[in-house]
């Protein structure tokens, strides 16, 4: 694998996969701008790396944006190898040891699996070459991203967090953007479902102060592992290990006794207080394509920052699908396959997330059905699976109809059984916990779900429906968005993001579904968000200064002005 990340780069310049730019750039938008116009494009565009952003260090963006560098990341082919070794593994961790020879043979696997196992050094990494304490420890000398115009400040944007829990001592480390207060204060952008913030709620009642730090860069297969699905307990440098085929080697921090990986470009050392208040954070542009707004959250106080020479400052954008975190998602899904089959539902036969249903809002799942009710259970079982929880909109087909059929070959699938859709039969309707940054959510965190039964249907189940002509699913639009000429699969992501199924979503005496996406800024106590886009100001520098850049003479077109006529005032709500 990668002994850091500048080797990633090197990796990627010789596949073809690395633009670097030379001309003077600002971190002020201007390199948010580049990279949402060179992520929109075909597979994810190409990785960039801006090497003079008017501080000491470059900046990488898009890094993870496409199939073939997300896979050159984790050091496979294809995505399903990954997910093949993890199927072996389970299929000969469970077989049943009924022999002694049995048993002696597992042998070998309990051997390999120990060679995942983080291992900790003695000595200082190559991440603490450099070490900045006091005032020189200073956030502002970092090429920290502004991304978005009515962001609330500069945030970190792929920080793998740090914590541990106070009570066995289990390392945590999760992906949890960061907003620049001053120059050794940052936000911590814990959801109340993510472990960082039950970590931060057992300090708190401890009475002491939490010790976190933050690192950025070295191996990618680092930042795969701090936004996996992991259960609880489970290190991510143990993934990280069996992604990379040996162990990560840490090193201790100098002003706190966590470990950190000992080839990142930057830590960043400090702790939380939670005896302190929490203090106002956001808006952000986030990857739902709308703004989270400002909320409260704890402070991150820095006390020591090291860098390893010639460090490189990673970062990602995020906004109106699809974006990088797309093709992190597309990891998930082929890596966590095998683990939901065994643990949660094993009639599940392929998952599929789409990039317009932004992670959370949209799921197309296939089973093996065999018995009525099946694809309900199945809806159950994910719905109180891990961040599956977090869905809203789930689809469930079977497996004799999506012979052949993988990823964005379900959409022809759905579209086609659709047709049988009986809304009233069909259609199952439930609440429960949502994502933190569902904006339609009639309180944050909590509202309604909906599964699509898209099932052949079994007798008792009422039998097939006859193929209609038409689709029995209606939406309704704000004039805006008609005029707006948005594609499907913009569609389906504005369509998915404004509605909460049991507040939008009705079937109509005549036996349509009917889904409400208009805009609803007074349905929700919090405010309504704007779509994320890039002022027209800094979209026409960018054009100007196109030819500078060296990525062409004719500008890539901003993604943004296809979605300003959805903007609906000058700041981040509504």
């Amino acid at each position: 694998m990668y002994r850091n990340l500048a080797a990633f780069l090197r990796a990627l310049e010789e596949a073809g996969e690395l633009i670097r730019i030379t001309a003077p750039v600002t971190p002020e938008l201007e390199i948010a701008e580049l990279t949402d116009r060179q992520a929109k494009q075909p597979g994810g565009g190409k990785a960039l790396l801006f090497e003079n952003t008017g501080t000491e260090f470059p900046v990488a963006t898009n890094l993870l944006g496409s199939e073939r560098r997300i896979c050159m990341a984790l050091g496979v082919e294809r995505l399903s190898d990954v997910g093949w070794r993890i199927d072996t593994l389970f299929a000969e961790a469970v077989k049943p040891k009924t022999s002694w020879m049995d048993k002696l043979r597992m042998l070998p696997l309990l051997g390999e699996a120990a060679r995942w196992m983080p291992r900790r050094l003695s000595r200082r990494g190559a991440c603490q070459e450099v070490v900045l304490r006091g005032k020189a420890a200073d956030l502002n000398r970092l090429p920290v991203l502004r991304c978005w115009p009515h962001d609330g400040g500069r945030f970190v944007t792929l920080p793998l967090v740090h914590t541990v829990d106070p009570e066995n001592g289990i390392r945590n480390v999760g992906m949890y953007r960061m907003q620049i207060f001053d120059s050794h204060t940052t936000g911590m952008h814990w959801h109340r479902h993510k472990t960082g913030e039950r970590h931060y709620e057992a300090y708190r009642h401890r009475g002491e102060r939490m010790p976190v730090t933050v690192c950025l860069g070295g191996d990618p297969a680092y930042t795969y592992c701090a936004t996996a699905p992991l259960p609880d307990g489970v290190d991510e440098y143990l993934l990280a290990g069996f992604l990379r085929n040996r162990p990560v080697e840490m090193v201790q921090c100098l002003t706190n006794k966590l470990w950190v990986p000992a080839d990142c470009d930057f830590v960043i050392e400090g702790y939380v207080d939670p005896a302190e208040p929490k203090v106002v954070e956001g808006d952000f542009g986030d990857h739902t394509g709308f703004y989270s707004l400002k909320d409260l959250y704890p402070r991150f106080h820095v006390t020591c920052i090291t860098h390893r020479k010639g460090a490189i400052w990673p970062a990602t954008l995020v906004g109106v699908p699809p974006m990088e975190d797309a093709y992190i998602q597309l990891a998930t899904e082929r890596i966590f396959l095998a683990p939901i089959r065994l643990a949660v539902a094993p009639e599940v036969i392929d998952l599929w997330m789409p990039p317009a249903g932004v992670a959370h809002n949209i799921a197309v799942c296939v089973i093996r059905k065999s018995y009525p009710g099946q694809a309900m259970k199945v809806a159950h079982a994910l719905w109180g699976a891990g961040q599956m929880s977090f869905n809203k909109f789930l689809i469930v087909l079977s497996d004799e109809d999506t012979a052949g059929v993988s990823g964005t070959g379900y959409e022809a699938v759905v579209r086609e059984r659709l047709h049988c859709f009986d809304p009233a039969r069909d259609a199952h309707f439930s609440q429960g916990i949502l994502d933190v940054l569902d904006h339609a959510a009639p309180y944050i965190g909590y509202g309604g779900k909906l599964c699509l039964d898209l099932t052949r249907k079994l007798a008792e189940e009422g039998g097939e429906r006859t193929r209609q002509k038409s689709i029995p699913i209606e939406v309704v639009w704000d004039d805006f968005v008609e005029a707006a000429d948005l594609t499907f699969d913009e569609q389906v992501w504005l369509a998915a993001g404004n509605t909460d199924p049991v507040r939008d979503v009705q079937i109509t005496e005549q036996g349509v579904l009917r889904l409400d996406a208009r805009f609803k800024p007074s349905e929700v106590e919090r405010g309504w968000p704007n779509v994320v886009t890039m002022s027209p100001e800094v979209i026409e520098a960018v054009d100007r200064r196109w030819p500078e850049y060296g990525l062409g003479s004719e500008p890539l077109p901003s993604p943004s002005r296809r979605y300003l006529s959805l903007v609906r005032s000058h700041e981040a709500k509504i």
